[in-house]
């Protein structure tokens, strides 16, 4: 039975919860794991008497077991049975205000905001409610306003982790459920995650193998290792983006900064690959163009040197028609002559007609040329491109996080 003379009158029950300790974060089943102290008090009209009648003794100290305790539970918690340790005694004073405490290793569940990750600050509710009483026989309050809990909690602060913790409101409230009405204590836990070690093992080391892929475009690409150099940075993003897939819960609806970041510059670097790409593409086609024009230089002057050679041993004939020929093969009398002398023709027709129109590219090392253009324009646009994507970054991604 509750404490009261009068049945109508609903009990006060106030309370005041300290964080002592954030011990982790969990991501991935969206919970909170800390270390809380809660104090609790109520009145007790039948538990009072006047101190100058009994020696002074303003104060007394009784199980609690043999006390009315309120039932108010956590609504949130989805800890373990064995991890709250309430004290087995209680305070009374002679006006009938009883005082008890627990403590607890708090394991509460918290809709977690990743979208900022790691810059990210978390707000987490811890709701006090009674499981069985309407807010007529029980109404719910706090001793302390919601800075001088956030003090205290920081005073009795132990371990924080990776999470530091900024401050705590209270929110006193009725919440009707049908033709009932509950009295609800939440307390708003505001944290924020330290991200320094995100940015030494992943933010900086993408930026720093986006600079190298930059950095890449003054590779000469007679050495070679151009294109290896980029496969091997494109592979060690794939690496990282492994990490990440640890790291983050996959209930996600909207992709994380972080993700974004890492998918941009994965693409970014994909990019600059097939570029590469094209570019040795070019080089190798200017090589083999030079190679196919001395080809068919080298044919044309064989042609042209059998052709007087032919014309030299007919002459030879006329004037010593008793000498061997030794250095040019026969042709079938003057008809052949006169064959090989009409492609010739043709041959020579057929260049002086498409001169015109490849006499750029008749030049020694044209498609190189096209290739240092082409990298040149593309090396402007992905430094652009670049810039902005990290400028973008730093203003919706760092500075909304801080």
């Amino acid at each position: 039975m509750r404490p009261v003379k009068n049945w109508t009158t609903p009990s006060s029950v106030l309370m005041d919860m300290y964080v002592y300790g954030i011990l982790n974060v969990d991501e991935k089943s969206q919970t909170v794991t800390s270390h809380i102290w809660i104090q609790m008090g109520w009145q007790n009209e039948f538990l009072t008497w006047n101190s100058s009648d009994f020696c002074g003794i303003n104060t007394l100290t009784i199980p609690t077991s043999n006390l009315w305790i309120p039932d108010i539970n956590i609504q949130e918690d989805a800890s373990d049975s064995g991890s709250t340790q309430r004290g087995t005694l209680a305070s009374v004073t002679s006006n009938g205000w009883v005082v008890v405490s627990a403590r607890q290793r708090l394991t509460a569940t918290c809709q977690l905001k990743l979208q900022l990750f790691p810059f990210d600050t978390q707000h987490c509710d811890i709701t006090f409610a009674s499981m069985t009483t309407d807010d007529k026989s029980i109404k719910l309050g706090t001793f302390s306003n919601d800075t001088t809990l956030t003090k205290l909690s920081e005073n009795f602060m132990v371990t924080q982790g990776e999470w530091q913790l900024l401050n705590m409101d209270t929110f006193v409230y009725d919440l009707s459920i049908g033709s009932k009405a509950q009295s609800k204590l939440t307390y708003r836990v505001k944290i924020i995650r330290k991200p320094l070690l995100y940015l030494v093992i992943f933010i900086v080391p993408l930026f720093y193998l986006l600079v190298l892929d930059l950095a890449s475009f003054f590779i000469s690409e007679g050495s070679g290792e151009k294109m290896s150099f980029k496969v091997t940075i494109l592979l060690s993003i794939s690496v990282l983006l492994l990490i990440l897939k640890d790291m983050l819960p996959s209930t996600e609806d909207q992709l994380p900064m972080i993700a974004n970041y890492c998918v941009a510059i994965f693409a970014l670097v994909g990019i600059s690959v097939l570029e590469a790409m094209l570019i040795s593409f070019l080089f190798e086609l200017d090589g083999q163009c030079d190679k196919k024009k001395k080809r068919c230089v080298d044919a044309e002057e064989e042609i042209q040197l059998e052709t007087e050679c032919h014309k030299d041993s007919a002459g030879s004939v006329e004037n010593d028609p008793e000498k061997p020929e030794k250095s040019c093969p026969p042709l079938d009398g003057p008809s052949g002559h006169d064959l090989l002398k009409r492609i010739l023709m043709e041959v020579k027709e057929a260049r002086q007609g498409i001169k015109e129109q490849e006499k750029e590219k008749s030049k020694p090392g044209y498609y190189k040329r096209v290739a240092i253009i082409v990298d040149s324009v593309f090396f402007f646009l992905y430094f652009s491109t670049v810039v902005t994507f990290l400028t973008f970054m730093y203003v919706s991604w760092v500075q909304n996080g801080i």
